[in-house]
């Protein structure tokens, strides 16, 4: 598709939604993440990973690990044009080197120098490891300065964040061409609290604070396998973050106390919608132009403060 992404957005077959513009701050969660979107791949067509740009400390190490869990038949490693960023992913390399979580292989012990030269010849059971990486690694190296200069991409990477979450959102606008409706016109989905179970991502909050955190905040709206019991009429907390199918995502733009009730804007369709029995909250915020550029608002914008001491 020609364009930038956020013009040609794709339903996914398999998505999970991790909650978080880094995985710096839980690799394992990332790692397992992976484990389980790639276990969904049937291998009857080919399939590009789009791998992190996170290659210094931590970030190579799990890229090994990535590699490794992976399994490629090709790698296209692109280097920086005045700076060599990392050594070549050779599978040589690969194989050596210790991951996160996995670990580098020894290399082989080579002949002691007294051996005879017949069984110098001789490759040794110890030197023949089946499970080295067989892949071709296509090693680019740009001829024009400034090619992937570090700082930008990440400025860059949150204006193309901002942007495909206004795309997503334009699927609740009507097609036909004409004024753009603000959110606080569109009808919401009534959701008990009964219905779904919580979780944030990101941090931990206090289950005295939860409807604050969750309030005009971006939500993955996710079905995890276990039924959703309620012990009380409040909400459904859960005290860890599930790997599990995420079938959209919404805006939760009100929360009823007194009739227990999440109002989700979403453009998920009904029949997915039925499946959905978690909301996930991570650390993706909904962009502000679409809570200070929303028309029709008279007087104080809600959720949105210029009056704000920032010595707290």
């Amino acid at each position: 598709f020609p364009g930038p992404p956020f013009t040609h957005q794709q339903t996914p077959r398999k998505m999970v939604y991790y909650g978080q513009t880094s995985c710096e701050q839980d690799t394992e969660r990332y790692l397992d993440v992976v484990k389980y979107v790639f276990s969904s791949y049937k291998k009857e067509v080919p399939l590009v990973v789009n791998t992190m740009g996170w290659v210094k400390g931590e970030g190579m190490l799990l890229l090994i690990d990535i590699i490794r869990l992976l399994c490629p038949s090709h790698i296209v490693q692109m280097d920086v044009y005045d700076w060599k960023a990392m050594a070549p992913l050779t599978p040589e390399y690969v194989h050596l080197t210790p991951g996160l979580y996995t670990k580098g292989r020894q290399p082989p012990r080579r002949q002691p120098l007294g051996a005879s030269s017949t069984e110098s010849w001789k490759p040794s059971e110890e030197g023949v490891d089946s499970s080295a990486p067989e892949y071709k690694l296509l090693y680019v190296h740009p001829e024009f300065p400034r090619a992937g200069v570090a700082g930008e991409a990440r400025v860059h990477s949150g204006v193309l964040r901002d942007m495909s979450i206004l795309g997503y959102l334009g699927q609740l606008q009507s097609p036909d061409i004409g004024a753009v409706l603000p959110l606080h016109s569109l009808v919401p989905y009534q959701v008990p609290f009964s219905a779904v179970a919580l979780r944030v991502i990101h941090t931990d909050v206090a289950p005295t604070n939860i409807m604050y955190a969750v309030n005009a905040s971006w939500v993955g709206l996710c079905r995890i396998p276990d039924d959703i019991r309620c012990q009380s009429d409040g909400p459904v907390l859960l005290t860890q973050t599930p790997v599990c199918d995420c079938l959209g995502f919404g805006i939760v733009r009100g929360v009823e106390m007194q009739k227990k009730l999440y109002h989700v804007l979403t453009p998920v369709p009904p029949e997915k919608l039925r499946l959905v029995n978690c909301l996930l909250l991570g650390n993706i915020a909904v962009p502000s132009c679409v809570l200070v550029g929303q028309q029709g608002v008279e007087g104080e914008i809600p959720y949105v403060t210029s009056d704000y001491n920032y010595s707290i």
